[in-house]
Parts: C-alpha cells; sequence; structure tokens
C-alpha cells in the first residue's frame, strides 16, 4: 500500500492550491481520508476528513470556508482544494486512510482523529509573498 501527496509548491497569500493523493494498492473509495500537516517547529495537526461513505466531513476551523476535501473513486484520487491561502497554512500536508472512521465527536461535531492505518508522503505547501 502506497499513498502519495503532492502538488504542493509556493503560492501567494491569497493564493490558491489542490493538493492530490494518489493511492496504490487500496481502494480509496473504501478508506476514509485525511489530510494532515505539519508546520516546522510544531505537531501534526489534522485539517480534513471524509468518511469511506461521505456522509461525514470535518474541517479544521482555521480552513473552513477555506479547503475542500473530495474523493474521484474512478481515479482513485483524494483532493484537498485550499483556496484563500494564508502564511500560516504553510507546512507539509500529508494524505492518510482508514478502513474505519478515525472520527471523535463533541458537541456533535466531529473532528479527526490520528488513529489511520495508511499514511502517505508529504507535500511541501509554502504561502509567502
Amino acid at each position: 500500500v502506497q499513498l502519495q501527496a503532492f502538488g504542493g509548491g509556493l503560492v501567494q497569500p491569497g493564493g490558491s492550491l489542490r493538493l492530490s493523493c494518489a493511492a496504490s494498492g487500496l481502494r480509496l473509495g473504501y478508506y476514509t481520508i485525511g489530510w494532515f500537516r505539519q508546520a516546522p517547529g510544531k505537531e501534526r495537526e489534522w485539517v480534513s476528513c471524509l468518511s469511506s461513505s461521505d456522509d461525514i466531513i470535518s474541517y479544521e476551523d482555521s480552513v473552513k470556508g477555506r479547503f475542500t476535501i473530495s474523493r474521484d473513486n474512478a481515479r482513485n484520487t483524494v483532493y484537498l482544494q485550499m483556496n484563500s491561502l494564508k502564511p500560516e497554512d504553510t507546512a507539509v500536508y500529508s494524505c492518510a486512510a482508514d478502513p474505519g472512521t478515525p472520527f471523535a465527536i463533541y458537541d456533535g461535531i466531529y473532528s479527526c482523529t490520528t488513529d489511520f492505518t495508511f499514511w502517505g508522503q508529504g507535500t511541501e505547501v509554502t504561502v509567502s509573498s
């Protein structure tokens, strides 16, 4: 099983990027997918998750309204569309997949845990003028 994130790069504040996560050895359509990021000197944090049935979509508060997670089962690829990028979005972004539902729920709001089985190599996103 291999996951590979790509599509990162240098972008100016306010710009957009679309990250892709391609898989080999598993069908992403049957897995919960998560996007995570790790900024220099900081711990890894979750960004967004999409359940295998597409009925649970969760975004970290700082990216709500700016980022969109989606999947293309025919291409066996998951995407993270990032708009209105800010310097604080600078990080290495990684994708992860799990056959279960690695979510936490509090007050009816879902968030992603890090209990994912498969992790991919990251892609670096730098937001700077």
